[in-house]
């Protein structure tokens, strides 16, 4: 604040120099101007010629002045010098005479700045003769001592202002900033796993929107961190079974000295290994899940048939590996949704997955497996029915549980295939339904539909442009 100060203050010199000088102009050019005309009245014409008819003391008068030199001249008709001084500038030769109007301009009289007042004299029986030239110029002393005198009125009591004017700032800036140094000092002082909200009501009204903004995203590290102590406890929880399961195999296996029997300890170290990878996989896209971002910026235009189509067509070996029926059913026309082709593509995935483990293998005719990818009025609808033993209706709002399993399937799995469907449709802004399988042929297993409807769906007609 003391920069801009010390810069105005030279500006603010300048300033009052050039205004004073426009004040000290003004009584002057008046009074310059009545004595011009006083002499104007005196102009006689006789016999074709000007005259001045002024008295000897009248002309001593109008040199009277201690202070500055006054000058004066008077011009006939004939432009010859009827009285004063010869030195006066005259006007330009481009000015038009107007009688009976006083003009003012500055020249120089023997190297001197002077102020001239002059109008021109016209006479009333000789309306076509040229008119007399009337001046009268002064010196610049007074006017000068003016301005000095009005801005050594104004510029000392600013000597006296300034050094006030910066205590009070500084004396109003360090009071204004003094609760944003304590607060400061609070943010300094807490602890590194204190994300407690900032109080609001010590800092300056101000900065209440940052406070508020600051404690925002405190609340988002809490989320993110709890997210993360969340996932490592139980990937710790969760990885214990297998590692337990492959040490013992393990230490069983050294002890073996039939093959057949160390050959089964090595098929179920790589079983075990296999369920550790599994969920090893299942972990991480769940943490992908939870940490991606949701805003659009990160989003595109995905073709669902397309992308279902092609996850689909790699999980038939699998299938037929099981002996399951696996189908794809298409829609006629394309259908395009706004989202995360990865976690789109992990969603489908964990869905099959989760169909084929519960359908039973081999089974005479085959289990059927079903991808569907079809519009529900103006929304595009992923759907995945299979032919298991499906969800009773009181647990289906436990099965998105992470590590939830509905009792009495004795079915393998990690516990995080639905847990990581929810997450991708929460960040997807879809709508997911669990029900039984309306086409299911066998009532024991009346299987599951899953379905997932996507809000934001793009126009289903030919010739969208993917890439706009």
């Amino acid at each position: 604040m003391l920069a801009p100060l010390l810069l105005l203050w030279p500006m603010s010199v300048t300033l009052t120099y050039l205004v004073a000088q426009q004040i000290a102009d003004v009584p002057y050019d008046r009074q310059l101007a009545a004595s011009v005309e006083v002499l104007a009245d005196h102009v006689r014409e006789f016999n074709g010629e000007a005259r001045l008819q002024l008295p000897i003391p009248a002309r001593e008068l109008l040199r009277a002045d201690t202070t500055d030199s006054l000058y004066f001249m008077v011009l006939g008709l004939r432009g010859e010098l009827v009285a004063g001084d010869r030195e006066l500038p005259l006007p330009g030769d481009t000015e038009v005479p107007l009688p009976g109007v006083v003009k003012l301009r500055n020249g120089l009289v023997h190297g001197q700045e002077v102020r001239v007042a002059y109008t021109w004299v016209s006479f009333a029986h000789r309306p076509q003769a040229p008119p007399a030239l009337v001046q009268v110029a002064e010196t610049l002393d007074k006017r000068a001592r003016l301005a000095d005198e009005i801005i050594r009125g104004v510029i000392v009591p600013q000597f006296v202002v300034l050094p006030i004017a910066v205590l009070l700032v500084w004396f109003g800036l360090s009071r204004g900033l003094r609760p944003l140094s304590t607060l400061q000092a609070k943010i300094r002082a807490r602890r590194p796993d204190d994300l407690s909200p900032i109080r609001t009501h010590a800092a300056p009204e101000e900065l209440a929107p940052l406070v508020h903004a600051f404690n925002e995203l405190l609340s988002r590290l809490e989320q993110n961190l709890a997210t993360q102590r969340r996932f490592i406890a139980n990937a710790a929880h969760q990885m214990k079974t297998p590692l337990a399961g492959m040490r013992t195999q393990a230490e069983l296996a050294l002890r073996e000295t039939d093959p057949q029997d160390l050959r089964r300890s090595l098929r179920q170290i790589a079983a075990a290994s296999e369920r550790a990878a599994h969920l090893i996989d299942q972990l991480l896209a769940l943490a992908r899940a939870e940490h991606q971002a949701t805003d659009l910026a990160a989003f595109e235009v995905v073709d669902l048939d397309a992308l279902a189509r092609a996850l689909v067509r790699d999980w038939v070996p699998q299938a037929l590996a099981r002996g399951i029926d696996l189908g794809y059913e298409g829609p006629a026309q394309p259908l395009r949704v706004v989202g995360l082709p990865l976690l789109l593509r992990e969603l489908l995935k964990n869905l099959l997955d989760n169909a084929l483990r519960y359908s039973a293998p081999h089974l005479q005719p085959p289990a059927r497996v079903t991808v569907r990818v079809r519009a529900v009025g103006e929304r595009a609808a992923l759907e995945v029915e299979d032919c298991g033993p499906g969800i009773p209706e009181r647990e289906r709002a436990l099965i998105f549980d992470r590590f939830y399993r509905v009792l009495g399937t004795n079915i393998e799995g990690s516990g995080l295939g639905l847990a990581i469907v929810r997450e991708i449709v929460e960040q997807h802004d879809a709508v997911l339904r669990v029900s039984f399988n309306p086409n299911a042929i066998d009532p024991a297993r009346p299987g599951t539909l899953i379905s997932v409807e996507f809000l934001h769906t793009l126009a289903a007609a030919d010739g969208v442009d993917l890439e706009a």
